[in-house]
């Protein structure tokens, strides 16, 4: 076997997993053959065997599916798909029931197929280790925990219980596996591990799981439980509202954990064969998994990095702006550690910068989440300042400061000369072109961008914009730093507005443009929520400040000028200029923008009344799978023009930083994703239909065709 070693000895079976030629195990298709095999084998030993011990010579146990097989899956493979689960399943019962004990070895991570594999022993016997996790992962990759692990889990923890862990995909270290009963006795290390097996064996000769004991009851109740009926009356809606109907896991997981509750053992076990196998098969299981798993493994193994550069973390940080951004990295700086200088023009504003992280914190404190201990230790680490010398001997230094290029300019010359020697310099910019910035700096091989979204503290990405004269040490080190401060980078090459707010800009202005065209903006945020964006257009315009936009576009216009040429601004911008210089209509911040914002903290903000007399158009028809396909569609297309502009290098910088920083729906697995999954012929086809209804900004040209080609993965 390739998969699988089997030993017999002093009455003892022994399955150790460890597939050939892999750093890990994966249910692969010789592993289910071999399983298959070596189940065949313990069935014919069974009368010599006292007890079977499961586990890995790999330094996890298991790690689940193999994923590059389920990328190759058509939907007419369904059926064998459902079968070869069934046949796993079936292997895993004849274990389980054969009337030996069973133990499980945990000596690593046990995520997904692997915490299944985990659940086929009585026993589990794992090692004391917090850096461990086990777990059912398949959610958040589109999937479900088909092979046992929904029908286990229910009848371990009970429908309540079970559901952070299958619905939410929520992982447990060894510790909290203990308490909550999914795992029986802990271990120092891996030596142990044996032994303690063995010793459970010998004083458990005939064991069997709980749910095949005469006097099981489900913990909590079955549907039949009032309680129990209550709460499934009102999940299936709650559920909805969180998808909104474009993720069917956790929907089916749901539907399996009910179902099969009601049902016995092996009838329920059937039923989650069936959700897993219609799953599996669907473009969104493929979408979610391609980025969330094959991409952002690309992203965190270091992909974009530039190779040969020592690893990198700097001590100390400087932050030039204490102002909403620069605040919020000097709070996500200082809670990992990082010494932090926060400088603006005045002590008060920089002890303003530094009260965001108190802020942040308190509410922690309070509920007991953060020890008073720790928020001093982090608040300790920032240093509010409006001295200049302060930041000498900085490692890096960050401007966060206002986007205006004079004053960008400014801060770099003021503050450049106070980095350490071999530091780097960095723009937060969210727009001006980082090879234009440079200018200012004294070694532009050593200035970068590092673009931060808003709120830093929540939002995960980084966008790292490499400059014409950045040299590759510079990017790696910015790369490195990203991590170390528990961020996702992704690496752009420059240009206007880079990628994220590039693609950005076409999904609200798209919106803008809609508006124009007389289409309610009610409509209009609706198109946005139901394709999945986490909400409208015009809701994020208010939020970004329209007047931001319109200082953007004036800027562009100039820097268009000064290059000889005209900039032509598209109808959405052309819509938001007048909404703030015709209407004074400047967003959020300044309490109207396309919505109102009362002063009454009881009334929520509504759609501003004049939209409706200003520019909608009585009689004017819609459909609204056009308006969500204009959203998404425009979106993907700018993206594939990056890469064929090679701001983007990569698909997984773009699907990544699409989802993390832009809000592209998770179910499309990216904007390129979207691309890909849909099928590059039939994307173009669509795309050419909207080209000629909503204009040249929806033309793929054949040079971004040739790019999407280049670029395609293969499984």
């Amino acid at each position: 076997m390739k998969t699988i070693k089997y030993e017999l000895q002093d009455a003892i079976a022994t399955i150790t997993f460890d597939e050939e030629g892999s750093a890990v195990n994966t249910m692969c298709a010789p592993w289910k053959d071999d399983l298959t095999e070596v189940t065949a084998q313990v069935v014919k030993d069974k009368e010599g065997i006292k007890g079977i011990v499961l586990a890995s010579n790999k330094t996890t146990l298991f790690a689940g599916a193999d994923l590059k097989e389920t990328m190759r899956l058509q939907t007419a493979d369904a059926p064998r798909v459902f079968g070869e689960i069934e046949q796993t399943k079936k292997n895993f019962r004849t274990l389980e029931t054969l009337g030996k004990p069973v133990v499980s070895c945990l000596n690593g991570t046990a995520l997904g197929g692997g915490w299944e594999v985990a659940l086929v022993g009585h026993y589990r016997v794992a090692i004391d280790d917090p850096k461990i996790q086990f777990g059912l992962p398949e959610i958040t990759l589109g999937l479900i925990p088909g092979a046992c692990g929904i029908t286990k889990m229910t009848r371990l923890l009970g429908l309540m219980g079970a559901q952070p862990y299958i619905l939410e995909s929520k992982l447990f270290a060894p510790r909290e596996a203990l308490e909550i009963g999914l795992v029986h006795e802990l271990v120092p290390d891996a030596a142990a591990l044996r032994p303690a097996a063995l010793a459970w064996i010998e004083a458990h000769p005939q064991s069997q799981q709980p749910w095949d004991e005469k006097n099981y009851k489900m913990p909590g109740g079955t549907p039949s439980n009032p309680k129990i009926a209550g709460m499934l009356g009102v999940a299936p809606a709650v559920l909805k509202q969180k998808t909104r109907g474009l993720y069917p896991a956790p929907e089916y997981a749901l539907a399996a954990m009910a179902e099969g509750a009601r049902v016995d053992f092996d009838t329920a076990l059937r039923i989650e064969s069936r959700y897993l196998a219609k799953l599996i098969v669907s473009p969104i299981a493929k979408n979610m998994i391609n980025t969330f798993f094959f991409n952002m493994n690309a992203v965190k193994s270091g992909q974009s990095r530039p190779k040969d550069v020592p690893r990198y973390k700097p001590q100390k940080v400087g932050i030039l702006g204490a102002g909403m951004m620069g605040a919020g990295i000097a709070y996500v700086q200082a809670s990992r550690g990082v010494t932090t200088l926060l400088r603006d023009v005045t002590a008060e504003k920089a002890e303003a910068g530094k009260n965001y992280s108190v802020k942040i914190t308190q509410p922690r404190v309070e509920k007991g989440r953060m020890s008073p201990h720790d928020q001093a230790a982090l608040l300790s680490r920032i240093t509010p300042t409006e001295s200049v010398e302060a930041l000498r001997g900085c490692d890096l230094i960050i401007e966060a400061v206002f986007e205006n290029r004079d004053l960008k300019a400014r801060v770099t010359q003021e503050a450049e000369p106070m980095l350490a020697a071999g530091g780097f310099f960095a723009s937060n910019t969210s727009t001006l072109p980082i090879t234009g910035l440079a200018k200012a700096s004294r070694h532009p091989e050593k200035f970068v961008g590092l673009h931060f979204f808003s709120p830093v503290d929540k939002m995960k990405l980084v966008e790292i914009i490499r400059g014409r004269q950045t040299d590759e040490e510079t990017v790696a080190r910015a790369f490195d730093y990203v991590q170390s401060i528990g961020k996702i980078p992704i690496v752009v090459n420059d240009s206007r507005g880079f990628f994220t707010s590039r693609v950005f800009g076409t999904f609200v202005m798209e919106g803008a443009a809609m508006v124009g065209e007389g289409i309610p903006a009610a409509v209009i945020e609706q198109a946005g929520i139901q394709s999945g964006m986490p909400v409208g257009p015009l809701a994020v315009l208010d939020e970004t400040a329209l007047s931001l936009s319109v200082h953007v576009l004036d800027q562009t216009r100039a820097d268009y000028r000064a290059e000889g040429g005209t900039y032509i601004a598209s109808a959405g911008e052309l819509l938001v200029e007048r909404m703030v210089k015709e209407f004074d209509r400047n967003g959020r911040a300044a309490g109207a923008g396309f919505y109102e914002y009362p002063a009454e903290k009881d009334i929520r903000k509504y759609l501003w009344p004049e939209l409706r007399n200003l520019f909608e158009r009585p009689g004017l028809s819609w459909d609204m799978q056009d308006l969500k396909d204009r959203l998404l569609y425009r979106q993907a297309i700018e993206t594939a023009r990056c890469l064929s502009e090679n701001v983007l290098t990569t698909v997984h910088d773009a699907n990544v930083g699409s989802i993390f920083g832009i809000g592209f729906p998770g179910w499309t697995g990216g904007a390129l994703q979207f691309i890909y999954g849909m099928g590059l012929d039939a994307f173009c086809s669509r795309a050419a239909q909207m080209a000629e209804k909503y204009g040249p900004g929806f033309a793929v040209t054949s040079k971004v065709k040739d790019a999407l080609r280049s670029h395609q993965p293969v499984y």
